[in-house]
């Protein structure tokens, strides 16, 4: 059997009575195909299944035929996300991949699955990205965008980090996130914004000051369709006075802080030039060419993860507003493109989504990555 299958069997089945009738097994195997090979809904799901049932019935009993788009509906419903995104884990330690290296951590809003008549908002979910492998590693439920904070330390909690560089945005850079990555024996690399705004105001001035010299520098230019980008990376490893007795109202205690880091970004396009500062704190002492390059990783959850799933996946756009459905359907489509991701890595995801779609042994192929 293969793998991810092994996992999704050990899965318990929310459903009771009649609704039994087809496999939790099959349904979730179906589910996970249609999606690699294209489909965005319970309503493709179903359509798939009909018309590549000589495929499914190749290595699926289907005792109860082929489930209808409300059964697909009706089980993601019901389903416990948690131990459903307990798979991810899974499925990655059978490829013998882990998060070790730069571990991102990130929120995204699924900004259909909003319910007015029921007064429900929008999903908001923080995910855990393997930025080397770029995989998928774990998923909370953060319900809104202010419980992200809580929600991302639930799934500190989950996954294996040890070894690893947590990176996260602003609103990460909190004491409590920072002590929990430590120890978990994984060091941080925060930003450092206004939302801080004495430590943000202190570090900017250091790096301002010409007396104060940093410990390295590193450079990086990159150029395309007429836009040229500078990266000036500084990095300082003289923090003792951030640590000291003083506290401000805003200060966060950052267990560990070992580099104060900046990028200098100066951007010139259609003959403007502008430039951006960018402050970091983290508790590895990272050399400017390290630091550059786990900046830059950190962004691949962006240009990896959400971008792909809102264009290639059109996750904006899904409607599944009832329950544990939009949790259980984005659990969906991020281990299919975990799948994809470990498949053909010489062509692009939206190519090996089309050829499986189009061709029974083109998705054989995909499918085989998961034994």
């Amino acid at each position: 059997m293969l793998s991810i299958w092994s996992s999704l069997a050990e899965l318990p089945d929310p459903r009771t009575g009649n609704a039994r009738r087809h496999k939790l097994l099959d349904v979730l195997t179906i589910a996970l195909t249609a999606s690699i090979c294209g489909a965005e809904s319970c309503v493709d799901f179903a359509d798939f299944a009909r018309d590549r049932e000589a495929l499914f019935r190749e290595f699926l009993e289907l005792p109860g035929g082929l489930p209808s788009h409300d059964t697909f509906s009706r089980l993601f419903r019901l389903l416990d996300p948690t131990a459903f995104a307990s798979c991810f884990a899974s499925f990655l330690n059978d490829l013998g991949q882990d998060g070790t290296g730069v571990v991102a951590i990130d929120g995204k809003t699924m900004r259909r699955s909003f319910d007015r008549a029921a007064g429900k908002s929008a999903l908001h979910v923080v995910t855990a990205f393997a930025a080397d492998t770029r995989m998928t590693i774990g998923q909370v439920a953060a319900g809104d965008k202010e419980s992200e904070i809580t929600a991302a330390r639930s799934l500190l909690g989950l996954i294996d980090l040890n070894g690893a560089l947590v990176t996260g945005d602003a609103l990460h850079c909190q004491g409590e996130t920072a002590r929990l990555v430590k120890d978990r024996g994984a060091d941080w690399l925060f930003t450092l914004k206004a939302n801080r705004p004495s430590q943000h105001a202190e570090v900017r001035a250091w790096f301002a000051d010409p007396a104060n010299q940093p410990d390295d520098e590193h450079t990086t230019t990159d150029a395309d369709n007429g836009r040229i980008e500078l990266r000036h990376h500084l990095v300082s490893h003289d923090v003792r006075w951030m640590l000291s007795d003083r506290r401000h109202p805003d200060e966060a205690s950052l267990p560990g802080l070992a580099m104060l880091g900046m990028v200098a970004s100066t951007v010139t396009r259609d003959g403007k030039t502008s430039t951006e500062r960018r402050f970091y704190l983290s508790s590895a002492a990272l050399n400017a060419t390290a630091f550059a390059a786990a900046v830059r990783a950190h962004w691949r959850i962006e240009n990896c993860l959400h971008w792909v799933l809102d264009v290639g996946f059109d996750e904006d756009r899904a409607r599944n507003r009832k329950d544990h459905g939009p949790e259980n359907l984005t659990i969906v489509r991020k281990l299919a493109l975990n799948v994809l991701r470990t498949a053909r890595s010489d062509i692009s995801i939206r190519r090996k989504r089309k050829r499986s779609g189009w061709s029974d042994a083109f998705a054989r192929s995909v499918l085989g990555q998961m034994r």
